[in-house]
C-alpha cells in the first residue's frame, strides 16, 4: 500500500519491451566492431599501425567521456525521466555516424583515410556509450528483484544474440554478395543504412515504453568528483571490473577478427563466416534458458565461474580447427561458454550496483555502469595492440601486405589471445566474492524526505 504523500508507483515495464532495446543497441556497434578491420584494413588498405594508434586514442577518449555521460544521466531531471531523453537523442546520432563510418570516399588514402576512420570511430563509440550507459542503468531500476532481473536479462541477451546473427553472421553475406562484392565497399554503405534505420525504430520504441520510477531521482543530484571517488574506493569495482574485462576483451577480439580468421586461417570466402558465426550465436541463444536455470539453482556467482572456465577451454579447440566443419564443432563450445557469460556477467555487476545504492543512499547506476565501462574501453586498446602485434610477429600489415603466414596470425589473434585472457579471468573469478542477495534498500527505494535547510550533506563514512 502506498504511504501518504508518496508518488504512485509507475506502471510495470514489460520485460520483453525493455529487452528488445538490446536488439537496437547491438546491431550498429557490432556491425562496426565486426567489420571495421575488413573494411578499413583489408579492403581500403589502412595500415595496421595506424589502426592500432587510432584505437588507443579512441579508447582513452572513450574512457573519459563514458563516466561523464553516465553522470549527466544520473543528474538529469525531466518529466520524461532520467534515461529516456538520452536514449531518444542518442539513437539517431549513432545511426548517422555508423552510416558515415561505412561511407568513406573512394578517393581517400593516407592521412585522409586515417582521419576519416578516427573521427567516425570515436563518434560511433561515444554515442554507443551514451545509449548503453542509459539502457544498462534501467535494468536494476525497472527490475529491482533478482528473479525478475534474471528473466529480463536473459530476454535482452536473447535479443542481443538475434542482433548478432544479423550484424555479424548475415553482414558478410550482405556486404560481399547481396549488396556488394568481396573487394568493394558499396555493400557496407547499403547495409549500414538498413541497420541504422532498424536500430533507430527499435530503440525509440523501447525508450517510450520504459516506466522509470520517480523515487530513484533523488532531490539532491549526485556530485561527480565525490561519486567517482566513492566508486574507485570500492574494492568490488576493481575486482569485478578487471575480471569482466578479461571476458569482454576476449570476445571483442573474436568479433573483430572472425571474418579474417575464415578468410586466412580456414582459407574460405568471407561469406562462409555466416555459418561459423551463426552456429555460435544459435548455440548461445539456446543455452540462455539452461544457464538461467543453473543461476536459479546454484546462484549467479557459481554459474559465472563455471561459464568462464568453459569459455576458456573453447578457444583451444578453435585454434586447432583446420576447416569449416572442425571450426563449427569448436564454435559450439564457444557458444556454450559465451551463453553462460551473457546470462551471468550483468547479474554480478547489478549486485555491485545494488550494494552501492544501499550503502550510499543514491541511485547512480549511470555513472557506476559507465565506470565499469572504463574496463570495457580497454577493448579498443588491446584489440589495437593485438592487431599491431600481427605485423610485428607475422608480417601482416594490411590486405595488400598480408605477410608470409596470415593464417597463423589470425589463429593467434582469434584463439590464442582470447584463451590467455579468459584463463586469467576464470582464475580471478574463483577468488571474487560479491553480495549474495539484493539489499532491500536497493530493491525498494523510498521517497526522500522534504529538504531541511538545517541539514548539511554528510560524507560517506569510511568502511
Amino acid at each position: 500500500m502506498s504511504q501518504p504523500g508518496t508518488a504512485p508507483a509507475p506502471a510495470r515495464t514489460p520485460a520483453w519491451r525493455y529487452a528488445i532495446g538490446m536488439f537496437g543497441t547491438s546491431i550498429p556497434i557490432n556491425m562496426i566492431k565486426g567489420s571495421m578491420i575488413l573494411y578499413y584494413v583489408d579492403i581500403l588498405g589502412l595500415d595496421v599501425r595506424a589502426y592500432g594508434a587510432v584505437m588507443v586514442i579512441y579508447a582513452v577518449i572513450d574512457a573519459i567521456d563514458n563516466p561523464v555521460l553516465g553522470h549527466l544521466s544520473d543528474r538529469t531531471r525531466s518529466r520524461f525521466g532520467r534515461r529516456r531523453p538520452w536514449l531518444i537523442v542518442g539513437a539517431p546520432l549513432l545511426a548517422a555516424c555508423m552510416i558515415a563510418f561505412f561511407s568513406a570516399p573512394a578517393s581517400l588514402e593516407g592521412i585522409g583515410l586515417v582521419l576519416w576512420f578516427a573521427v567516425f570511430a570515436i563518434l560511433c563509440e561515444a554515442f554507443d556509450s551514451m545509449l548503453n550507459a542509459n539502457y544498462g542503468a534501467l535494468l536494476p531500476e525497472l527490475f529491482p528483484r533478482e528473479r525478475d532481473r534474471a528473466v529480463a536479462n536473459s530476454l535482452r541477451q536473447g535479443f542481443q544474440l538475434v542482433a548478432l546473427v544479423i550484424s555479424l553472421a548475415v553482414t558478410p553475406l550482405l556486404t560481399t554478395s547481396v549488396f556488394g562484392t568481396e573487394n568493394s565497399t558499396q555493400g557496407f554503405q547499403t547495409t549500414a543504412i538498413i541497420y541504422g534505420a532498424i536500430a533507430l525504430v527499435v530503440i525509440v520504441f523501447m525508450a517510450l515504453g520504459a516506466r522509470e520510477s520517480p523515487r530513484y531521482s533523488t532531490r539532491e543530484r549526485p556530485l561527480l568528483l565525490r561519486s567517482v571517488w566513492s566508486i574507485v574506493r570500492n574494492p568490488m569495482f576493481w575486482t569485478v571490473g578487471l575480471t569482466g574485462a578479461c571476458y569482454g576483451i576476449a570476445m571483442a577480439l573474436v568479433l573483430s577478427g572472425i571474418q579474417l580468421y575464415v578468410r586466412y586461417s580456414l582459407g574460405l570466402p568471407v561469406g562462409d563466416a555466416l555459418y561459423l558465426q551463426g552456429i555460435v550465436i544459435l548455440v548461445s541463444a539456446g543455452g540462455l534458458a539452461v544457464w538461467t536455470r543453473i543461476v536459479a539453482s546454484r546462484g549467479a556467482l557459481w554459474t559465472w565461474r563455471l561459464a568462464f572456465a568453459v569459455l576458456a577451454v573453447s578457444f583451444a579447440g578453435l585454434f586447432l580447427a583446420t576447416d569449416l566443419v572442425t571450426a563449427i564443432a569448436a564454435g559450439v563450445l564457444v557458444g556454450v561458454g559465451w551463453s553462460g557469460m551473457l546470462a551471468t556477467n550483468d547479474l554480478i555487476v547489478a549486485r555491485v550496483l545494488d550494494a552501492d545504492a544501499a550503502r550510499n543512499g543514491e541511485h547512480r547506476e549511470g555513472l557506476f555502469l559507465s565506470a565499469f565501462g572504463f574496463f570495457g574501453r580497454l577493448n579498443g586498446i588491446v584489440t589495437g595492440l593485438a592487431l599491431t602485434s600481427l605485423g610485428v610477429f607475422f608480417g601482416y600489415n594490411s590486405g595488400a601486405d598480408p605477410g608470409a603466414d596470415p593464417g597463423l596470425a589470425f589463429r593467434v589473434y582469434l584463439c590464442a589471445y582470447p584463451f590467455v585472457l579468459t584463463t586469467i579471468g576464470a582464475i580471478a573469478a574463483r577468488l571474487i566474492s560479491v553480495p549474495i542477495e539484493t539489499p532491500p534498500e536497493a530493491a525498494e527505494p523510498v521517497e526522500p524526505p522534504p529538504p531541511d535547510p538545517a541539514d548539511a550533506p554528510t560524507a560517506e563514512s569510511p568502511r
